[in-house]
């Protein structure tokens, strides 16, 4: 259960300006519609401004919600923000007359504006990075600009205090309980599936400075006693080696290594020697983007990367002590039933800590989406993208590969990498040296073995 990062910034942003904020995150209580809407009720005054989180297969769902706030609340502003509207906003505003607007890329201080907007009377429609609904037509406002001084917003750990209850969230390749961040904004690769940077932040990487990260650490040293975890959810964390070296420098040197372990996103050219004081620093897990055993399919998707930097990179992290969660992909550009298998055959030569197999899901906005549609390869609609449950579904159906096939490899491979002899010896052995990691492993293990003997 993941914070609803750019949410809780954009809040945040909002109530430093000097709003009064009610923030709902409804999926982390849980909480239906109807406990929702009395939740308002009972917390907003006068609502003038709604802003709701959307996600590509719940689009329909977060729409119709939208709906009955605007039927209860007709004076107030609703705004939808995400991923989703983001790439196809007039699609998604011509779907409901109820939403007013959406917001574009970044949308901490389009959400501000809006907010300004309202309160002194002037006209939320001329604020920059909407598309908006205006005397019965759809209008697009230039673009906002991407935040550059990211030193100037509000520690998401700050607002996270106030506002939520931090036990409602887990990563499960981190201990628990953990506080999420973003210490930059961006990513400088180009990969073609990325929904984030290709839809939101862009590939300018934008950073906060070294000192400021290392202040909100401190901050969540201090008033979260029993979090034992900071998740660093920049795309690649470890972009700029000298930012990174220094961060490290800073949590060596007020005892913070000690006090908080940390997991980054990190891109396989990472060094060895960083690697080392990552370490030392108090990282304990690198999770890097491998997503393909054939070259050719790394190419086509633009990964920028080669077999040997993946090889070389997870043994120099087996050298600094890191644990790996690697992440691979199938159903790319190129994919065959060949490809799929030398994914699998590298991710056992690699034999990292954890590892998790999933079919590609081509988001709106991205290349990936704009290859997959294009080529009629989208079977379903946005809410075929999750099942019922709200696991992830393939909604791929490639001319050599059916979706059924895709996700027959994923299970089959989780079920082949996790009961390997080999594997489970290594987590013993990784599980002796770390009881927090022994205790992790067993409950994960009790979690998925009916699934995992199921599929045997």
């Amino acid at each position: 259960m993941y914070y609803p990062l750019w949410l809780i910034y954009a809040a945040a942003v909002c109530e430093k300006d000097g709003f009064d904020i009610v923030f709902v995150d409804a999926p982390a209580a849980p909480l239906n519609e109807e406990q929702t809407l009395e939740i308002i009720r009972q917390k907003a005054q006068d609502p003038r401004l709604f802003v709701m989180d959307t996600s590509t297969p719940s689009i329909y769902s977060d729409i119709a919600f939208t709906e009955e706030l605007k039927r209860e609340y007709p004076k107030a502003f609703c705004m939808l923000v995400g991923t989703h509207p983001s790439a196809l906003p007039t699609e998604t505003l011509a779907v409901s007359e109820k939403i007013d607007a959406v917001a574009r890329r970044e949308f901490d201080y389009i959400v501000r504006d809006v907010a300004r907007s309202l309160r002194d009377g002037a006209d939320p429609c001329m604020v920059k990075g909407l598309t908006c609904r205006k005397d019965g037509k759809i209008i697009s406002n230039p673009d906002m600009e991407h935040i550059t001084d990211l030193d100037e917003l509000p520690f998401a750990a700050e607002f996270i205090k106030k506002h939520l209850n931090h036990l409602d969230y887990f990563f499960a390749a981190g201990r628990y309980p953990a506080i999420q961040i973003f210490t930059g904004r961006g990513c400088m690769a180009h990969c073609n599936f990325c929904v984030y940077p290709q839809t939101m932040h862009g590939h300018q990487y934008r950073l906060r400075s070294p000192e400021n990260v290392v202040a909100e650490f401190q901050y969540i040293a201090d008033n979260f006693p029993d979090v034992k975890e900071v998740i660093i959810e920049d795309d690649t964390f470890t972009a700029r080696r000298e930012r990174v070296v220094r961060i490290c420098e800073l949590l060596i040197e007020r005892g913070l290594n000690k006090r908080l372990k940390w997991l980054c996103n990190a891109r396989v050219n990472l060094d060895l020697d960083t690697m080392k004081i990552m370490k030392k620093a108090g990282c304990h897990l690198i999770i890097p983007g491998i997503e393909s055993g054939s070259q050719q399919i790394l190419n086509n998707i633009k990964k920028g990367t080669t077999i040997r930097q993946i090889q070389d990179y997870i043994a120099n992290a087996k050298k600094a002590g890191l644990f790996v969660h690697a992440c691979y992909m199938v159903g790319n550009n190129g994919e065959t039933h060949e490809t799929m298998e030398d994914t699998f055959q590298l991710a056992l030569k690699l034999n990292t800590d954890t590892a998790q197999f999933y079919p590609l899901l081509p988001f709106p906005g991205t290349e990936a989406y704009a290859w997959a549609k294009g080529n009629g390869y989208i079977k379903g609609g946005y809410a075929d993208y999750v099942k019922e449950d709200g696991t992830i579904n393939c909604v791929l159906e490639l001319p050599n590969i059916t979706s059924e096939e895709l996700v027959r490899f994923c299970d089959d491979a989780r079920r082949r990498y996790y009961l390997r002899p080999r594997y489970i010896m290594h987590r013993i052995w990784r599980g002796l040296q770390s009881p927090e990691d022994l205790k992790r492993s067993l409950k994960a293990f009790g979690s998925i073995k009916g699934y995992l003997f199921k599929r045997a």
